[in-house]
């Protein structure tokens, strides 16, 4: 594994990225609301959890690349998703990898990357982390491992998938991808499976069958196929307001700064894949999905146990050490206005954005078959499964 050290990366462009937005264009004018934004959390929110399953062995660089691409776009789709309260789902997601010969072969060639988080920061950060090597693939083994390693929710009105994909037969290793399947029904996780190759080669590799037995569906796709990212009159304008939006992060915690620091590492990161990818990216940024309130005041702010008067004064940032308990609760509701009403402008340009990208890929006649559209798909059939609505566009 190749791990990036998000520090000293972030140290040097941390500035630098905002600076160069700033040279290239004038700020774009926010209108901040007067009123108090509370938007306070409620525990009782429906939860989706997604654990994605990636073959790693040394055909599947394509599908990396294609995860690399395409996580914001499918965040950005649960986003859309609301419950019978009229809810955003409250989103997790855990990552695994099977199947690469530098895993122990104790476990099965399998290894949590990390388990359900809230925090999709670091769910990029680990999908940019995945290298390939060999191939031993053990679906069934993987199945199990996530089924026992992650604190999967027990309540029913929760939407709880596995999505898995590889290319080799479904049913090697040692563990019976039968039995793994069938404990995952029982639970009332669904099992969706992703074949990287033909079809109906994947219905004669067990692959479909494990999708049945979990209640799933079954997907094919081209993973080595040319990744296509259409650019939009919108996208500059969403750029700029990233770098905005970011400003408005408050860090915290013994962690804080590194976190910040790794915010921006992940939206180069989205960069180095394309523009188009940093704008789902920074989309993804302006709903309610992006929650970082183990680190950032604002979105801690939003929980009913916050107390800023319980956080030590060695864990606050520069700017508000000195600073009176009522100016601290000024200062973090002053960033709260500015966040809102700047993730406001991005979802207006979002929604002008995916309405001309769909015209373009109509007009086009572009029919995907990419790890994005069989996830969307699928995760549209289940939510609806499961009571919840997803806005199309």
């Amino acid at each position: 594994m190749k791990w990036i050290n998000t520090a000293v990366i972030a140290t040097l462009i941390l500035g630098s990225c905002q600076e160069q937005a700033a040279e290239k264009t004038p700020q774009i004018e926010i209108n901040i609301p007067s009123a108090n934004v509370t938007d306070e959390l409620d525990s009782t929110e429906t939860k989706i959890q997604m654990a994605l399953i990636l073959d790693t062995s040394g055909s599947m660089e394509g599908l990396i690349e294609q995860a690399k691409n395409q996580l914001w776009k499918i965040v950005n789709e649960i986003g859309k998703a609301s419950d019978s309260k009229g809810q955003t789902p409250y989103l997790e997601i855990a990552l695994y990898e099977y199947g690469n010969d530098e895993l122990s072969i104790r476990s099965g060639y399998v290894q949590k990357i990390c388990d359900f988080t809230t925090e999709l920061d670091l769910v990029s950060e680990k999908l940019f982390e995945l290298t390939t090597n060999g191939g031993s693939e053990y679906c069934g083994t993987v199945i199990k491992a996530s089924l026992d390693e992650l604190k999967w929710s027990t309540n029913k009105s929760d939407l709880k998938m596995i999505f898995i994909a590889g290319n080799e037969p479904f049913d090697q290793g040692f563990t019976n991808y039968k039995l793994s399947c069938n404990e995952a029904s029982s639970l009332q996780i669904v099992v969706n499976t992703i074949f990287c190759g033909d079809y109906q080669e994947g219905i004669n590799t067990q692959w479909k069958d494990g999708a049945r037995l979990g209640n799933g569906e079954y997907m094919n796709i081209d993973h080595d196929a040319l990744i296509v990212h259409i650019p939009s009159p919108y996208d500059d304008d969403i750029q700029q307001l990233n770098a905005q939006l970011n400003d408005t992060y408050i860090p915290f915690g013994s962690q804080g700064f590194s976190k910040k620091q790794n915010q921006i590492v992940q939206d180069q990161n989205a960069m180095s894949q394309s523009s188009a990818n940093y704008v789902k990216r920074t989309i993804s940024k302006s709903g309610k999905a992006y929650y970082n309130d183990e680190w950032d005041l604002v979105d801690a702010s939003s929980t009913k146990s916050f107390d800023i008067k319980s956080i030590d004064e060695n864990e606050l940032p520069t700017e508000m050490k000195g600073m009176t308990t009522e100016e601290k609760e000024q200062y973090i509701q002053s960033k709260k206005k500015l966040r809102a009403a700047i993730q406001k402008q991005i979802a207006e340009l979002a929604k002008s954005r995916d309405e001309f990208v769909a015209n373009e890929k109509a007009k086009n006649n572009n029919n995907d078959s990419q790890l994005e559209d069989a996830l969307i798909r699928t995760i549209h059939t289940q939510a609806k499964k499961k009571g919840l609505t997803i806005k199309n566009n």
